[in-house]
C-alpha cells in the first residue's frame, strides 16, 4: 500500500449521488486533511461554476477551496485562451458555461456563420432548434469540441443523458466528428490538476467511479488509481472495457481502512 501526497477526487458518484453526501465521505476527507495531504476535486461538471462547486461541497459539509476545485468548463475556458484565443465559440450548454468561458475571455456567437467552433456540455434546455443552430455551424467549418465525454449523469433517483448523447446527436446530424474532449481523461486536464496541485503525479490516487474517464486519467497519466464502487461501474465493468485500477473500493472509507 502506498501513502500518498495527493488525492484526486470525482464528484458524482464519488462523493456524492445527486444531493446525498456518499457513506464515509465526510470523515474520510477530514482524515486526510488531519494527515496534511492535498485534496483536489476533479469534475467533469458543465453545468457548474468552481464557485458553485464549492459552495455545494460546502453545503454538504465539506469545506474546500476554490483553487482545489477544477471543472472540465473551466480546463475549456483555459484551452481557449491558451491555444484558440480568436475563437469564435457557440456554446450548447447552460449558464455555467457561459459565465465560465467569459472569465476567460472567450468570444462567444450564437451565428452558426460565425462560429469558429462549437463546445458542446450538458444542456438540460437542449431543443431541436439548439441542434439545428450547432449543426449548421459545423457544417459551416466550426470545429467540434466536447467538454466531457459523459454519456449520462446520475441523480437521486437514476440517471440523465451527458454532454456525450448530445455531442453524437450533433455528429449524426453534421457528418463531423469530435476534434477535441477537454475533460477527463485528456492530457491536458489532467496537466491543469498536476499545475495546481504541485505533486508529481507517482504521488496522487486518483480516485473516481468511471474507469472511461477518472481510473483512464489516473492510468494515462502516471497517476495511481483507485475506482469506488458508489456510482457508475462495477467490478464486471473491468473486464469489459480492460480499464484496471490498481485497487477497488467499495466505499471511499476504504481509503483510511487500508491505509491509501
Amino acid at each position: 500500500m502506498h501513502a500518498f501526497k495527493g488525492y484526486l477526487f470525482d464528484l458524482d458518484g464519488t462523493i456524492y449521488a445527486g444531493s446525498k453526501l456518499l457513506p464515509g465521505v465526510l470523515n474520510t476527507v477530514n482524515w486526510l486533511r488531519e494527515q496534511d495531504k492535498s485534496i483536489m476535486f476533479v469534475t467533469n461538471t458543465t453545468i457548474r461554476t468552481k464557485e458553485s462547486v464549492q459552495m455545494r461541497l460546502s453545503e454538504l459539509g465539506i469545506s474546500c477551496k476554490v483553487n482545489e476545485v477544477l471543472t472540465a468548463l473551466c480546463v475549456a475556458g483555459r484551452f481557449f485562451q491558451e491555444h484558440e484565443p480568436d475563437a469564435c465559440v457557440l456554446m450548447i450548454g447552460e449558464q455555467a458555461m457561459e459565465q465560465e468561458l467569459a472569465l476567460y475571455g472567450v468570444k462567444m456567437t450564437m451565428d452558426p456563420m460565425l462560429a469558429t467552433h462549437v463546445l458542446v456540455g450538458l444542456d438540460r434546455q437542449f431543443t431541436f432548434e439548439k441542434l439545428t443552430v450547432g449543426v449548421n455551424a459545423l457544417r459551416n467549418g466550426a470545429k467540434l469540441i466536447a467538454a466531457n465525454p459523459d454519456p449520462f449523469c446520475p441523480i437521486d433517483d437514476g440517471v440523465i443523458p451527458d454532454t456525450w448523447s448530445l455531442v453524437k446527436a450533433l455528429e449524426t446530424a453534421s457528418l463531423q466528428k469530435t476534434v477535441r474532449v477537454i475533460g477527463k481523461p485528456s492530457k491536458y486536464y489532467a496537466q491543469k490538476a498536476f499545475d495546481l496541485l504541485k505533486i508529481p503525479p507517482s504521488q496522487c490516487l486518483m480516485v473516481g467511479d468511471r474507469l472511461s474517464t477518472d481510473i483512464q486519467l489516473g492510468n494515462s497519466n502516471d497517476m495511481y488509481t483507485a475506482l469506488v464502487l458508489t456510482g457508475a461501474d462495477s467490478k464486471k465493468d473491468i473486464v469489459q472495457t480492460g480499464i484496471e485500477p490498481d485497487y477497488i473500493l467499495n466505499q471511499l472509507s476504504e481509503i483510511k481502512s487500508k491505509n491509501l
